[in-house]
């Protein structure tokens, strides 16, 4: 099997039309095989206040009573993910919606930061990456959304798209992790960095090179990298086959 392209796109992008119709049309012409993870964003948000509940986000993390988790597991499992599937389909590709609890495919545990109770946050500690691979041998491209199943409750969780990205990459052994934003890499001296290690990702946050919401982004590739993934990009739309920043480690870096 050709090196896995985990591609991660967050709901703020699939908001637009244009962007999902780009996206289909980009991963239909890649050869190598593909797993997408998808976030939610302002759908679920939109969900819930319609609901009457409150929308409560920290450190970037929403908030997730049973009574929103409710909401935003019909949203992002259902509305969301047979969209994006529905799209890749048309395209031509054998696309199939998942979430973490299909399979028990993501098992996870409450996510408490600084010991704070976020309600049914939970954190990725296990993928069962041999059921992905099968899917891929089949000539599949899995569709997950980001909803996990509790290995000591059994109830559904909302984790972070990013966490389920870098937990899949890392379960995949070689496989390269892309972050599909709205900038098309890292910006070094007002160019995009080809490569960075930890090292220098860190000594350019150090120096204010890499500065405000590029920090979480970057954060997240270097995780990514820790878990267990070959290499991590970030790009834009535009840069999805191969363009943007990727991240390697000090042993494979520049």
């Amino acid at each position: 099997m050709d090196p896995i392209s985990v591609i991660k796109v967050s709901g703020h992008e699939l908001d637009d039309p244009a962007f999902l119709g780009g996206l289909t049309e980009t991963i239909r012409t890649m050869h190598q095989p593909v797993v997408l993870v998808h976030g939610g964003g302002k759908e679920i948000s939109a969900a819930v206040e319609q609901a009457g509940l409150q929308v409560e986000f920290v450190d970037g993390l929403r908030v997730t009573s049973p009574e929103v988790m409710a909401i935003m597991q019909m949203v992002v499992c259902g509305a969301i993910n047979k969209r994006i599937v529905t799209a890749l389909v048309n395209a031509g590709a054998r696309a199939i919606g998942l979430s973490g609890l299909d399979l028990g495919l993501l098992r996870c545990e409450p996510y408490r930061p600084n010991g704070r109770d976020l309600g049914r946050v939970g954190v990725v500690t296990t993928v069962d990456g041999a059921a992905l691979r099968q899917m891929l041998a089949l000539g599949w491209l899995p569709v997950i959304a980001p909803v996990a199943l509790g290995s000591a409750d059994g109830l559904s969780y909302n984790v972070n798209a990013d966490m389920v990205a870098e937990a899949v990459a890392g379960a995949l052994s070689g496989a390269e992790l892309v972050f599909v934003s709205n900038v098309p890499g890292v910006l070094v001296e007002g160019r995009v960095a080809p490569t960075l290690t930890p090292s220098a990702t860190e000594a350019y946050i150090a120096a204010g090179v890499i500065s405000g919401g590029m920090i979480p982004k970057v954060r997240a590739a270097l995780a990514a990298l820790s878990r267990g993934a070959a290499s991590v990009r970030i790009t834009n739309l535009a840069g999805l086959s191969d363009g943007g920043t990727r991240f390697v480690s000090e042993e494979t870096g520049p």
